[in-house]
């Protein structure tokens, strides 16, 4: 898959500028790793009269089907023929356009700090695709960049050359010239229309490409006669996606009419304030202190034990300072629910590199549990009969040792406040028990002592002056002296045994 990009200029004004605008520097050949291969940024020429640059990027076929599953991700149509020989190495597509976002993103924003100066000048552009699969045609293919300046010149590539008669491929090659443009706006341009023009995107189209659409197409879409079309191929036809980005394109042209802001034409209705405040739910209050919790101890890696349907999971993905969450449960059904909610067929290659599901039972401990910095066990203890909570105990504090442990369960005290619940009942059929919260402190004051943590309570959900909050947090800080003479104390008894035995 390959692309040039050439200019010329004059002793006072060098080609070689573009190597400052690209942030790449002329006389280097480099090499980028992208999601599905390897990106190769070099100069074929490079002087003051004229310089060029080439991505040629790589593509593993073997990563392509791998994190692709059908249409919807990895899913150009033309894979269903066959899933190792098909046309994405070769030919210009969303695998391109997401490159060049990647290896040129500084010059594709217009920014450059050793020459500030130089994103926003005009500069005579020669941009050169030797394959790029237009369906549509040649027509299309001028449909489209045209209206944007461009002096296009389109040939449609034979399907063979010896058999003529066979016609046409949809494969063409592109040269798209222009006396003055700017280098960021015609990056934007490629990147938008490439895939528009392939119509296959490799990955999934999350709701967050409509943004990713309106930014690259700041200036220029929302003019485009084309713009219905490129809107619908570049969101994959998704109806909701298109839609909404319609209803924006629209907005900025009302604006634009009038001369104003988008913001002053998005007034016209006011929003709807409710006459009485909702409540929040006591799950979510819980997620929250819990995660705001994991802030304050400063977490990144974080177990989810007993994670259910994945609710955490997935407030926990939207912050990114979790770079690492693992949810576990026994409950096979349960995983199963967690990974259709989480979307994991469908998460980006980053996202989906930060979050991990397997099955597990607390009773026993599990070396993959070892070395996070954090461990929560939400609503959990009270699902286990209290003979098995040592064996529960051991697996967490004593095996896994997390730097910090968050334990929430049901304060029964709080039990009268419910109207709905009957009295001597507990919250869930499946609660084997629950603590007041004098029984709480007493089971994690010992815990803590036993296995070398500080422990604090948190309340969650309304502190009543009577019978305390719906549901108690304690908050378990591993003592590093400690932790670390257990470890001593852990590798002295090894090294006997194993003298013993020799």
């Amino acid at each position: 898959m390959f692309l040039t990009i050439s200019t010329t200029g004059t002793p006072e004004r060098p080609a070689t500028d573009l190597g400052f605008l690209l942030h790449k520097h002329p006389d280097n050949a480099q090499a980028f790793s992208t999601s599905y291969g390897t990106a190769h940024v070099l100069y074929p020429e490079a002087s003051a009269e004229r310089c060029t640059v080439a991505l040629l990027l790589e593509v593993d076929a073997v990563a392509l089907v791998r994190r692709g599953k059908g249409k919807a991700r990895g899913g150009a149509p033309d894979a269903a023929l066959a899933q190792y020989v098909n046309d994405r190495p070769y030919a210009a597509s969303s695998l391109l356009a997401v490159a060049l976002s990647s290896v040129f993103s500084s010059a594709m924003k217009g920014t450059c700090r050793a020459r500030p100066e130089l994103p926003g000048a005009v500069r005579p552009l020669r941009i050169e695709i030797p394959a790029l699969p237009a369906r549509g045609g040649p027509d299309l293919v001028r449909g489209l960049f045209e209206p944007l300046g461009w002096t296009v010149t389109v040939d449609a590539v034979p399907l063979d050359t010896e058999f003529p008669e066979w016609g046409d491929s949809r494969y063409v090659r592109l040269v798209l010239e222009s006396d003055e443009r700017t280098l960021a706006e015609a990056l934007r341009h490629l990147y938008v229309l490439l895939p528009v023009l392939d119509d296959a995107k490799h990955y999934w189209v999350a709701p967050d490409e409509v943004d990713k659409l309106l930014r690259a197409g700041e200036g220029w879409l929302p003019g485009h006669p084309e713009h219905k079309l490129i809107t619908s191929r570049y969101l994959s036809r998704r109806w909701s996606l298109t839609r909404q980005a319609m209803e924006r394109l629209e907005l900025v042209r009302l604006a634009e009419t009038d001369d104003s802001e988008v913001e002053e034409i998005d007034n016209a209705v006011e929003a709807e304030h409710e006459t009485e405040e909702k409540p929040t739910p006591l799950a979510v209050q819980r997620r929250d202190a819990i995660i705001a919790a994991l802030r304050s101890a400063g977490a990144a890696r974080v177990l989810d034990l007993g994670c259910g349907q994945g609710q955490l999971v997935q407030a926990l993905l939207k912050d990114p300072r979790f770079t690492e969450i693992v949810g576990v449960d026994v409950s096979v059904r349960a995983l199963t629910i967690a990974s259709r909610r989480l979307k994991l067929d469908r998460m980006g290659e980053r996202q989906a590199s930060r979050v991990r599901l397997f099955q597990g039972s607390l009773a026993y401990t599990d070396k993959r549990l070892r070395g996070y910095d954090a461990a929560v066990l939400s609503e959990v203890v009270e699902h286990l009969d209290p003979p098995r909570l040592p064996a529960l105990e051991y697996a967490v504090f004593g095996s896994a040792r997390p730097r910090t442990v968050l334990v929430t369960t049901p304060n029964v005290e709080y039990n009268v406040r419910w109207e709905s619940l009957p009295a001597g009942h507990v919250r869930h059929g499946d609660h084997r028990f629950e603590w007041t919260r004098a029984e709480f402190r007493v089971w994690a004051d010992a815990v803590a002592e036993r296995h070398g943590y500080a422990v604090e309570f948190v309340p969650v959900g309304p502190d009543d002056p009577e019978v305390g909050p719906p549901t108690q947090m304690a908050v378990f800080s591993l003592n590093t002296a400690t932790d670390t003479a257990t470890d001593t104390a852990t590798t002295r008894t090894t090294n006997e045994k194993e003298a013993k035995a020799a």
